[in-house]
């Protein structure tokens, strides 16, 4: 039987796990076997740089932190080798990271992932990695809501190169005197 100690030292390793979990808004669970050091090491900086937190966690304190917050992670997901990686306002960055090494590794494998305190399959953190970054997102609403503004002023550039001002202003005669036009011929009904 475990002395006290240790059992207070687990109830504490959940207690925080819990905590980092609660506090992020997504996270993605691995299977880490066949890494080596070398490559653990490039990883382990790369996620760091993205702002992702990643840890080797025991499979029993992962299964007590995920039912604390309620989380139902399926029993394969607490078998084997496992290592967790959250992110506090990331919800790509992770799922990104990893799912890249574990295209290019035979062994390391993603398991699960969670966004927003809902658990998403293995298929879901790889959908997750193939979104563009926030960054490119971004540039793509901005290219969105640039473009109508940018396509005006090229018409109207043209329209001046074409025929000068008094092309605009003649182009917006006629419809002003159709306007007018209008409501008199329908009084002389």
């Amino acid at each position: 039987m475990p002395s006290t100690v240790i059992l207070e030292k687990k109830k504490q390793q959940v207690a925080d796990l819990a905590q980092r979990i609660k506090g992020s808004c997504a996270g993605v669970v691995v299977d880490y076997k066949g890494i080596n050091v070398e490559d653990d090491t490039k990883l382990r900086k790369e996620l760091r740089e993205a702002g992702v937190v990643y840890t080797v966690v025991k499979n029993s304190i992962l299964k007590r932190a995920a039912e604390e917050v309620g989380l139902n992670i399926d029993s394969s997901v607490v078998e084997g080798t496992t290592a967790i990686a959250t992110s506090v306002d990331d919800y790509i960055a992770a799922a990104r990271i990893l799912n890249k090494y574990a295209e290019n590794s035979k062994n390391f494998n993603i398991k699960t992932g969670y966004l927003d305190g809902e658990v998403i399959a293995d298929t879901e953190v790889v959908a997750l990695a193939k979104l563009p970054s926030r960054e490119a997102l971004l540039a793509q609403i901005a290219s969105v809501v640039v473009e109508p503004i940018a396509c005006i002023a090229r018409a109207v550039s043209a329209l001046e190169e074409k025929g000068g001002a008094s092309a605009v202003e003649t182009q917006e005669a006629p419809a002003e005197e159709a306007q007018a036009e209008a409501p008199a011929e329908e009084s002389a009904e």
